[in-house]
Formats: C-alpha cells, structure tokens, sequence
C-alpha cells in the first residue's frame, strides 16, 4: 500500500503566495449597476428629444367663422365705428352769484326743464334793498340841495346885474349849482349799481334747458368766483342740440367727413338708432392717444338721450344712388379682424389646412360683423381668437 508524499512546509508557503498574485493582463469585469444606469439615461435623453420636436412640429387646433355674403344693405352703409358719449352743443352753462350772500330758496329741482330768464336761486336781498333804498335817499338830498342852489343862483345873478353883489359872490354861487348837478350824477349811479346788485340776488337761466345738478343747499354763503368752480350754484345744459362725441384713431380719419350721415345707438338702449351728421372734427391730434375727436348732431333728440350717457356711434357711407347698382356686402366676425404694425387690416384664411393671410379693407362694423370692403368674396374660412399664426402654417379646424 502507497503512502501520500509528504509536503514540504515552505513548498506549501510558496504556494499559498501564488495563489494571491494578481494576473494583470486578465480583463476587468465591471458591475452590471453602471450598465443600467447608462441605459436609463439614454432613454431620458431620448423622451425628452422626442417631447421637444413634437412641441415644435405639431398641428395647431383652430376655431373658425366664416365671410358670408349678405343681401343689398336697404341705406347708406356703416363704414367706422367706436364707443363714445353723449354731450350738448353748448357744453354745459355752470351759474354762480354775482354778489356774497345767504342762499334763501331755490325754485327748481334736478331734472326740471327752464325757460330762458326764469328764476333759479333767491339770495338773502335784505342788505341790498337797504342799499337800494340808502342811495335814493341820498338822491333826494341832492336834489333839494341842487334846487335851493339855483334858487341863490338866480337871486345872486340878479344883484349882480343890479351891481348890489359881486362877480365872486356870483361864481361862487354857480360852482355850487354845478356841484350839486355832479352829485346827483353820482347818486344817480350809486342808486343804479345799488339796483343792479339787488336784481343780482335772484338767479335766472340765461338758456332754456335742464337742471343736472345744484352745488349748495339752502342756508349756505355763497359768494362770487372761487377755485374750480366753487362758487357756482346751479349746473344747467341746453338738450335743444344734443350731439355723440367719439376719438377716432389717425389710420381711420380718411374714412370721416364733415357733414357725413351717422348713427348714434345709447347703451342705455341699444334698440334706439338716432339720425346724426358730422359737424366738428377738432383742430388737433391727440398726440398720446393718436386720436381725433369728432362730434356728430342727433337729428331728432328724445328724453331718452341724457349728457354724459356712453353711446355707439357709426359712420355710414352715402346713400345709394337709386337704380344704380350695388355690388353685395361680404360681412366677417369681429373677432376674425387683424391689424399689423404697420395699420393694415388682415385676416387668416385657412385654405386646405393651410394657413393663408390675407389683406382686407373693413368699413365699419356692425353688431358683431365687420363689413369688408375689399380682400374677400364670401364663403372663406376664417382664423378667430388671438391664437398666433404665420402664414404657411399647417392647421386643424376644429369641429
């Protein structure tokens, strides 16, 4: 029977040692952790190119109104429009005292219509009568005084021609008389002015029209002038000549003319359309707002219209010619109306899914449509809302 060879202990020592010698030209086995991570990254990248270009390449969705051709407008056309208000032709006429006094009465109420020359306000007059009554008492002296001055006057002129009086004694006595004629002049005036004042404590209306607002009440000093008004009494405006004031922007002044038809619709009642005519077209631009104010007449006024009420007010081309022929009006939705930097009126037209912009010329709206006087010819599909757009853009209309 073989027995096992007997190991050396440092044989055994050595080869312990080479058991943990490290082969370094043997490949490096990486963990599979950084593998996964690499491959969630590639993947993130991925969905967030795949986000970015469907953001940049995908197909808009869009609401649309369509240009409809409506039948031979029955009158003059609308050709501009804007909000504005109602005012009188005179403005309005604010009434103060003439002279400081205690309010007494009035004699008319907000609202009340006033013929010219009737009373208003009755200042406190007590004082004035007094000094009425103060003058003409002083003119009676004067006069009493004026006639015993002629009286020595003629007796003076008598003795002098007698050579019993001196030609002193009688130029004195004639520079009396003359003195006395002067202060009766004076009084006389004094006496007038004290009338004057008196007449100044009742307040009347210098035009017919409409009480739209008394400042003080009854037992308050009102005296003359003040800042800003203060001093005014009664607020007074003539509704004979009722007129619409609007500003109309600098780009659509080519479209308004004086004495050019109009129509003036209140808020207040947007079922009543009042006749009107251009009559002012103010002397300046606003140079902030790039506006003009234009007035217009109201032909045949109502009570419904009152000053200061908010009103639409629309331009209209002239009245048709009768027999001529007129050509049909291509009306689009307000909302469809663009405008560039430039002024220019535009529209989007959507063409087989295509987006087409297109010039247009709009005169004047009416309701919720705007007439198009040029740039379409009805039936078009037209681009609404404040979406942006470019032309040549690919689109879906929205059903």
């Amino acid at each position: 029977m073989n027995q096992p060879a007997t190991v050396h202990p440092e044989d055994k020592l050595r080869s312990d040692l080479a058991s943990l010698r490290i082969d370094r030209g043997a490949p490096i086995r990486r963990p599979k952790r950084r593998r996964g991570r690499m491959l969630v990254l590639i993947v993130i990248v991925a969905l967030l190119a795949g986000v970015a270009w469907f953001g940049t390449h995908r197909v808009p969705t869009v609401t649309v109104g369509y240009a409809a051709v409506s039948a031979d407008p029955a009158g003059p056309e609308p050709v501009l429009s804007g909000s504005g208000y109602i005012v009188t032709g005179d403005r309005y006429v604010s009434i103060g005292v003439r002279v400081p006094g205690r309010i007494e009465r009035y004699f008319v109420e907000e609202g009340q219509s006033v013929k010219q020359g009737d009373r208003l306000v009755q200042i406190d007059d007590r004082d004035y009568r007094a000094a009425v009554d103060r003058a003409a008492a002083s003119l009676e002296v004067a006069r009493a005084n004026l006639a015993l001055a002629e009286a020595d006057l003629k007796r003076i002129r008598t003795l002098a021609n007698q050579g019993v009086a001196s030609r002193q004694e009688l130029d004195v006595q004639e520079n009396k008389v003359n003195v006395s004629r002067a202060t009766i002049r004076e009084l006389e005036a004094e006496l007038a002015k004290a009338k004057v004042d008196l007449d100044y404590t009742i307040l009347r209306a210098p035009t017919d029209g409409v009480i739209l607002a008394k400042s003080k009440e009854v037992g308050e000093i009102a005296v003359p002038g003040g800042f800003a008004g203060s001093g005014d009494l009664i607020r007074l405006a003539n509704l004979n000549d009722m007129r619409a004031q609007v500003d109309v922007n600098e780009a659509d002044l080519n479209r308004v003319r004086m004495g050019q038809p109009a129509s003036v619709a209140p808020d207040a009642y947007p079922d009543a359309k009042y006749e009107a005519q251009v009559v002012k077209l103010y002397p300046q631009v606003d140079r902030q707002k790039g506006t003009l104010r234009i007035e217009v007449r109201i032909s045949k006024p109502d009570n419904k219209l009152l000053p200061d009420m908010s009103a639409r007010i629309t331009f209209l081309s002239d009245a048709p010619v009768p027999g001529q022929e007129q050509k049909p009006a291509v009306f689009a939705p307000n909302a469809a109306l663009r405008r560039d930097a430039t002024g220019n009126n535009f529209v989007l037209v959507v063409d087989d899914g295509t987006v087409r912009e297109r010039r247009v010329e709009a005169a004047g709206s009416s309701g919720d449509r705007v007439h198009i006087a040029s740039g379409l010819k009805g039936g078009e599909a037209l681009i609404v809302g404040d979406i942006a757009l470019k032309d040549g853009q690919r689109v879906v209309v929205k059903k």
